[in-house]
């Protein structure tokens, strides 16, 4: 259950910063800790991901001061929690340095699935001209970001969606064909879509109701990301029905390609040039006030959005 209660203002201790939270981001990783799934203790403030202004720094932080405007999202191993709310306590390492053209709206919805993208498009399999890249959940907040990403590296980009809304979406995002997993089948339009060869690349973070299918759907010698399972856990296979086509399957985690500071800063930097540069844009579907988590929650859980949901903590 999600409730709204006061709490004494925080302060940093060494290594942290003080932010006012402008806008949080709302993420599946905060359903999941929520409900119980992961081993982070009850009584838990959410929120993984956010943007504000530093109002203090601890003990040790000599890069960010009061007045900086940031951002942050579990950039490293360790991520910090307690965006839902007005005063968060951040990990000075997590801490992203806001351009002063980038609203903190948008700073708050871009640093997660802008940081996943990033690696989903540049760290997997060279994409670029003559590579097909089929990205599941197209229309979701980091699904358009990738289809962004490869359309920008010059790929041919196929892309699933439910909806006709969702599919103007994908569209708009640089998808070259979109293909409504609700009336066709996904294996079956990837293969006709590339004369049978099937993607070079797919990107999934639908798990269960997509990975079966992903198997049949990929070419020989492609690649198989799997980063996410908003659908659930995929089913067992047997790794020889790989072996034959040579497939490979990874996992995908943003934290293992940031590892370093130096890393989280060059590669949020790509981000924002992506921004500025115009071809990378987050679409925020709608902000909530803190009290309305539990509704923000709802539609995220329903796949009833296209885009980021954002939370604020003021009027």
């Amino acid at each position: 259950m999600l409730r709204l209660q006061e709490v004494p203002d925080p302060e940093p201790g060494p290594g942290q910063v003080l932010v006012r939270v402008a806008a949080a981001g709302v993420n599946f990783a905060d359903l999941v800790m929520r409900q119980g799934l992961t081993r982070t203790p009850f009584p838990l403030t959410p929120g993984l991901e956010g943007a504000g202004m530093v109002e203090a720094v601890g003990p040790g932080v000599d890069d960010t001061q009061p007045g900086d405007r940031v951002a942050w999202a579990p950039v490293l191993a360790a991520s910090t929690i307690g965006a839902y709310a007005e005063l968060a306590v951040i990990e000075a390492d997590q801490v992203l340095p806001v351009p002063d053209d980038v609203s903190l709206l948008l700073a708050a919805a871009l640093p997660l699935q802008g940081l996943t993208a990033h690696y989903l498009a540049t760290e997997q399999l060279p994409v670029g001209p003559g590579t097909t890249v089929l990205v599941h959940a197209a229309a979701g907040g980091t699904g358009r970001l990738v289809v962004q990403w490869c359309h920008h590296l010059g790929a041919t980009v196929l892309a699933t969606v439910s909806t006709e809304a969702k599919a103007a979406v994908a569209i708009g995002a640089g998808a070259d064909h979109v293909i409504r997993y609700t009336e066709q089948d996904f294996v079956v339009e990837t293969l006709r879509l590339t004369d049978g060869r099937g993607a070079d690349y797919i990107v999934d973070g639908v798990g269960a109701s997509t990975f079966k299918g992903d198997l049949n759907a990929v070419a020989d010698r492609g690649r198989i990301c799997l980063f996410g399972m908003a659908s659930g856990r995929p089913e067992p296979f047997n790794p020889l029905d790989l072996m034959f086509r040579s497939i490979v399957v990874a996992g995908g985690s943003m934290t293992m390609f940031l590892r370093t500071r130096d890393e989280v800063l060059a590669k949020a930097a790509d981000v924002w040039r992506g921004v500025a540069e115009g071809w990378l844009d987050q679409q925020i579907h709608a902000v909530f006030p803190l009290e309305q988590a539990a509704e923000a929650h709802r539609l995220l859980a329903g796949r009833d959005t296209t885009g980021k949901l954002l939370l604020r903590p003021w009027p």
